[in-house]
């Protein structure tokens, strides 16, 4: 008599899908625990989820990245972060309930995406070695591994013939492993963390070190008048926490001052050179109250930002390497700084040259350099907006021509040149805000680098233009703050601003995007006001 066929495997339930998708995000999480530490012994900025997350940045088209940084601020690296883990996980769950019918077609997914990982990390414009792979393929191998493991386990006795017993031990046996894969990640994460605080301490403890030399140059003190005694209005001086920060790194290079390096070469160098910090510290040292803006600061945007900088003229440096400025018959008219990690910022040579204080700067408001600013050495070159002219982190400076070469944002549609354009905003009252009829202080600041401003005009509702009260100016370099004293009326209205250059020249009220070189158009609010009592 024939033996009877084996019965047929009973289909997955809905609590063995939802097992197997728990188990998925498991070994994602195993394989990004050891990509961690992997990544601590190789360097930080190879880790899957930063490698990725630049190859993203790289990738996105300019106007989403501007609809980011408009959107989140400062706050788009970790919401990019964020987005790329959630990612992650949700794979991961695809890939843990694939894996209960077809584990290898899993387990190749896993392998898969490990790969490109490491794609990303070795394709990093920062990547100096094949190792960067490292921690990608390594995590890809621990998640394999455990997916394969937590698999093994959840399906023991899963959709076996022989019963609800079976299938619940290997339920329960899933959950014991699972339960070990997370405690273990964790672990594992928290040990990452732990000796990746300890490398980087060597470049916390060499800002802590550091003690700032006493300005050959000292700055002014800051006018009297500056600072406009009108609540809700900006501080002259942006406090470095406030300080706005837009860049492309994911993980903030912390470098240590004492193997920092800056090399000066190219078209032009008649004597090519590599300075040190302490070096760098030895020349004659400048302070400077200069304001920063972000080319894709919208109009009305908080992406400006004033400081003291503490640094050496960029422009001597160059001289001492025998550089001319193309009206001096030099063959460079680009300079192209290069941060460590890789970004690089294109700035014209004449204008660094043309007796502007642009700097290199290693002080910020009295203190080094914060990392999360370019500690230990930044570029600062007033009138220009910071994708020309403020590369953080900065490793070295060529000399070249813009028809030889294009620096980070230019293939990506921003201009080669930017000079900042006249910008105001109403700081105070916000928009939407509601008032009470009387006297209201309207206020705000207003700049245009290297011209200055030389004033301030307010139109409520159709009215006619009337000036402001400004503060005092510190300098042309800095934004300058304005008031206007407005005894407003019951109803709704709306409230302009538009600024005049030092050279007289009105802010344009054409609207235009920030691409491909900066935004204009008027700042305009919308407020209701009360009748008193």
């Amino acid at each position: 008599m024939a033996p009877p066929p084996p019965s047929e495997p009973a289909a997955p339930t809905r609590t063995d899908r939802l097992l197997a998708a728990l188990g998925g995000i498991l070994a994602g999480y195993g394989g990004l625990a050891v990509a961690a530490l992997v990544g601590v012994v190789v360097r930080p900025e190879a880790g899957p989820v930063a490698a990725v997350g630049d190859a993203v940045v790289d990738r996105t088209p300019a106007a989403v990245k501007d609809w980011a940084i408009s959107t989140f601020g400062a706050r788009d690296k970790a919401v990019l972060e964020f987005g790329i883990l959630v990612l992650l996980a949700a794979l991961a769950a695809v890939l843990g309930r694939l894996a209960l019918r077809h584990l290898g077609a899993a387990l190749a997914g896993v392998a898969a995406v490990g790969v490109f990982g490491a794609l990303a990390a070795v394709t990093r414009p920062d990547s100096e070695s094949a190792a960067d792979a490292l921690p990608s393929l390594a995590g890809a191998l621990a998640a394999m591994v455990l997916l394969w493991l937590l698999t093994r386990r959840a399906t023991t006795g899963a959709g076996a013939t022989t019963g609800a017993g079976a299938t619940t031990g290997g339920r329960r046996r899933f959950l014991v492993a699972g339960a070990g894969v997370a405690v273990g990640a964790t672990g594992a994460m928290a040990l990452a963390r732990t000796v990746g605080s300890t490398r980087s301490g060597n470049a916390t403890a060499s800002r802590n070190a550091l003690r700032l030399p006493r300005p050959a140059s000292p700055a002014p003190a800051v006018p009297a008048g500056a600072q406009l005694d009108v609540d809700g209005i900006s501080p002259f001086v942006t406090p470095n926490r406030d300080f706005y920060r837009v860049d492309t790194a994911l993980v903030v290079p912390r470098v240590d001052a004492g193997g920092w390096r800056l090399r000066v070469h190219g078209a032009g160098v008649a004597d090519a050179r590599t300075f040190t910090l302490p070096e760098l510290m030895r020349r004659e040292v400048v302070e400077r109250d200069i304001t920063l803006a972000c080319v894709s600061n919208e109009v009305g945007g908080s992406l400006v930002g004033n400081a003291r900088w503490l640094g050496v003229r960029l422009a001597d440096l160059l001289r001492d390497c025998g550089v001319r400025p193309p009206s001096a018959g030099g063959p460079a008219d680009q300079l192209v700084a290069r941060s460590v990690d890789g970004m690089t910022i294109g700035t014209p040579v004449e204008e660094v040259m043309d007796g502007r204080d642009a700097l290199l700067a290693f002080g910020m408001n009295g203190e080094p350099l914060p990392f999360t600013h370019g500690f230990p050495v930044r570029m600062i070159v007033p009138g220009l907006y910071g994708y020309v002219s403020a590369c953080k982190w900065i490793a070295s400076i060529e000399l070249t021509t813009f028809a030889a070469y294009d620096a980070y944002w230019v293939p990506r549609g921003w201009a080669a040149r930017a000079p900042v354009k006249t910008q105001s905003r109403i700081d105070t009252p916000r928009d939407g805000a509601r008032l009470t009829a009387g006297p209201v202080a309207v206020a705000g600041v207003a700049w245009a680098q290297h011209r200055g401003i030389s004033g301030v005009r307010v139109r409520v509702d159709d009215g006619p233009w009337r000036e402001a009260e400004l503060g005092a100016e510190d300098s042309p370099d800095t934004w300058r703050q304005w008031v206007h004293r407005w005894q407003a009326t019951p109803g709704r209205h709306t409230l302009t601003v538009r600024a005049v250059d030092g050279t007289g020249a009105a802010q344009t009220e054409a609207r235009a995007d920030t691409m491909p070189d900066g935004a204009t158009g008027l700042h305009t609010i919308t407020v209701s006001v009360e009748p008193a009592g």
